[in-house]
């Protein structure tokens, strides 16, 4: 008798390419379901180009609404505004985006109440791995900036980091590593320059 079993044998059931990702699962080019990300950022261009076009705050905040998928209070957005991927984006209450900012969020991007972007900030929660063998592989680890955290102009806030309450951001800062509740960070790659003073 064969200790095998035909239904478990069978290839298991592929979870969707969406939560693949945010789970921190590569994604290969040969993927089944990889036109599905480029059908994705399609459909959210096409709604971009109406958000950053418009002149109405409240028509702003509507078209980011349904690309969010998710009813948005007292967000203020300064367009242009960027976004691969809005269905992996959650924005607080009290949140102000400036001009030009980037939000790559395959990997999950969560914004906590009452949080200040600067113009020009990148949020990239997407990476590659660094075998060269496997580089054109998708990766995705989420960002987290938690309540009344301020991000200077011109930051990038890499794959995996989360940004502590009350924490600044210093202007220009690349930061890499998670950055602890009421502390100030600079520079490339961004470090602890001082404690935020109450």
């Amino acid at each position: 008798m064969s200790d095998t079993n035909p239904i478990f044998d069978a290839a298991p059931f592929q979870k969707d390419i969406f939560e693949r990702l945010l789970i921190g699962e590569t994604i290969f080019p040969n993927d089944s379901q990889i036109g599905r990300l480029r059908a994705e950022a399609f459909a959210v261009k096409a709604l971009l180009n109406q958000m950053n076009n418009a002149v109405n705050p409240e028509e702003i905040t509507q078209i980011l609404s349904r690309i969010l998928d998710k009813e948005l209070q007292d967000v203020t957005v300064f367009t242009p505004l960027y976004i691969n991927c809005g269905k992996h984006i959650t924005i607080g209450k009290n949140v102000f985006i400036n001009f030009d900012c980037t939000f790559l969020a395959l990997g999950g991007i969560t914004i906590e109440d009452d949080v200040l972007i600067g113009p020009k900030v990148s949020l990239i929660t997407e990476n590659h791995p660094l075998n060269p063998e496997e580089r054109k592989g998708l990766t995705g680890k989420p960002i987290l900036i938690k309540k009344n955290a301020w991000i200077g102009a011109n930051a990038t806030i890499l794959p995996g980091v989360t940004i502590g309450e009350n924490a600044v951001v210093a202007a220009g800062a690349v930061v890499s590593k998670d950055v602890p509740d009421n502390t100030i960070v600079g520079g490339i790659p961004a470090k602890f320059i001082k404690n935020v003073q109450p």
